[in-house]
């Protein structure tokens, strides 16, 4: 019951409606081809982790968090380990507004982690050199030329759950799947701006479909809802531009509750 059903995958990747396609339907076992080496992952991630979650590592995020941001990704570990859920949860959990983020909240909340905004005007300076006489031989005289353009509410309202140093942290349970493209072009942007140097998104595996199958809630945590499948295609596209995002799938592992059969 635990093992999810691979799909069919097309033979075109050549569009991302294709890339998609595919690797939502991908079984979960497979490594996203734009994602670290497995190896970088196993290295640098607690074995324990990787035990109890599916975890990917994009733009070396596990190696930046393990060896750049210590201290932010100690507490990160600390909250994973604690984290916990049961089934009576997932069966009345509604969207993100859920139990789910509460059991991240009271983790990191107290250790720093805020609720951050980033705004910020564009104040863009053009400079060249311009002619503005001759010389009696003939020769033109240049000038240094100068001009600003301002743009207000250059970055406005991006916000991110939880921030603290330069990791951001986020949690998709149960939203739409367009949330990830608000979640991801929210990190680059704080990470354009030197606001963060990486971001951790924590999501649904797809190895939960065994208990939603179980408890009939598959129309509830349907296919176009926030899980992994939905994650992994956009991050291959790079919609996470230049920020390095760790992934972290919650798996039936998570669920104290749950046990699988065989």
């Amino acid at each position: 019951m635990r093992k999810p059903v691979s799909a069919s995958r097309r033979d075109s990747v050549s569009s991302s409606a294709a890339i998609e396609a595919r690797e939502s339907e991908a079984d979960v076992a497979t490594h996203p081809v734009g994602a670290d080496a497995k190896e970088v992952v196993d290295r640098k991630i607690p074995a324990d982790l990787r035990q109890k979650y599916e975890i990917y590592s994009y733009k070396n995020a596990a190696v930046v968090l393990s060896e750049v941001r210590q201290a932010e990704f100690g507490d990160v570990c600390a909250a994973l380990r604690e984290f916990s859920i049961t089934t009576e949860m997932i069966r009345k959990a509604g969207g993100n507004e859920s139990e789910m983020p509460r059991v991240f909240s009271r983790a990191l909340r107290p250790l720093g982690w805020h609720e951050t905004v980033i705004r910020a005007d564009l104040h863009v300076s053009l400079r060249w050199r311009e002619v503005t006489r001759h010389s009696r031989s003939g020769r033109p005289i240049t000038m240094p030329k100068e001009r600003t353009v301002k743009r207000d509410g250059y970055l406005d309202g991006h916000k991110i759950d939880y921030v603290k140093g330069q990791v951001a942290f986020d949690l998709e349970w149960n939203s739409k799947d367009q949330t990830f493209d608000r979640d991801l072009y929210a990190f680059n942007a704080f990470f354009l701006s030197g606001a963060i140097d990486c971001a951790v998104l924590v999501t649904r595996s797809k190895s939960l479909n065994a208990i939603f199958h179980h408890f009939g809630l598959m129309a509830k945590y349907g296919a176009s809802t926030t899980w992994m499948g939905k994650l992994l295609y956009r991050l291959n596209a790079g919609r996470n531009g230049g920020c390095p995002v760790l992934v972290v799938g919650i798996t039936p592992a998570c669920v104290s509750d749950w046990e699988a059969d065989g």
